[in-house]
């Protein structure tokens, strides 16, 4: 049985190259493509090549990190032809972007815009570079109700889930989205959490990912890579099914 894995890089825009190449040595055909070029904004689901992985294997699976775990979940709810998706330092929400003050839908679904949770645009980092997860805790806060419209419909999805996450993830709260998620959708789940981990998780064979804006994302070097090491043989058993 062949798998075809659509691997999504986070809001850094840059493709994760080094880990498809970690993926394909695997056996896996895999797709990395850079899925948008300016802003995260009105992004159709449609446009992401599930159909060409489709065409060509047996099984498709969906790997996103942040932004990319966002897109990786929809997919997933969304589109039937996905068999199985691995969301590493996920949100259990759908998120606004903003240009230029105003804050826009990230996604589309034949051609309807989905609801996202607004950011509230009063709260101001307190740390130096910045640390976000405390932006969106309190959007969520603030803007109370229209997050269950926001809440990635993940019960939609029938296939094999796993999350993975740092508790010391400081751009979003990662974790405990995660835990959100497999409350909502307990079955075929699987949820690995590292204490000391923070938003990029490493794994073996690959170095630390830079670039992207400016921000603190938690975590150690060590921390990083031990959630690697720990996800990395359930992300395979994930994709094998």
């Amino acid at each position: 049985m062949s798998t075809g894995v659509l691997l999504l890089h986070g809001s850094s825009g840059t493709p994760d190259l080094e880990r498809a190449r970690l993926l394909e040595a695997e056996g896996y055909d895999v797709l990395a493509p850079r899925w948008f070029d300016e802003t995260i904004s009105e992004i159709p689901l449609e446009s992401f090549p599930v159909a060409e992985l489709a065409e060509r294997n047996d099984r498709v699976a969906v790997v996103g990190v942040s932004r990319g775990a966002e897109a990786a979940l929809l997919l997933g709810a969304y589109d039937d032809r996905v068999d199985a998706v691995v969301g590493l330092s996920p949100t259990a929400y759908m998120w606004a972007w903003i240009a230029d003050g105003r804050q826009s839908p990230a996604w589309t679904w034949r051609g309807e815009a989905l609801p996202f949770v607004p950011f509230d645009l009063d709260w101001q980092p307190a740390d130096d570079p910045p640390s976000y997860v405390g932006l969106y805790r309190q959007s969520l806060i603030k803007a109370a109700d229209r997050a269950e419209a926001a809440r990635i419909p993940v019960e939609r999805f029938a296939g094999d889930l796993l999350l993975a996450a740092g508790e010391d993830d400081r751009v979003w709260p990662s974790a405990e989205f995660a835990r959100r998620i497999a409350a909502v959708r307990p079955e075929r789940t699987e949820v690995l959490i590292s204490t000391p981990a923070g938003h990029r998780p490493v794994f073996p064979g690959e170095q630390p990912k830079s670039g992207g804006q400016v921000m603190a994302r938690g975590g150690s070097d060590e921390g990083d890579r031990a959630l690697g090491r720990l996800v990395w043989p359930h992300l395979l058993h994930t994709l094998e099914g």
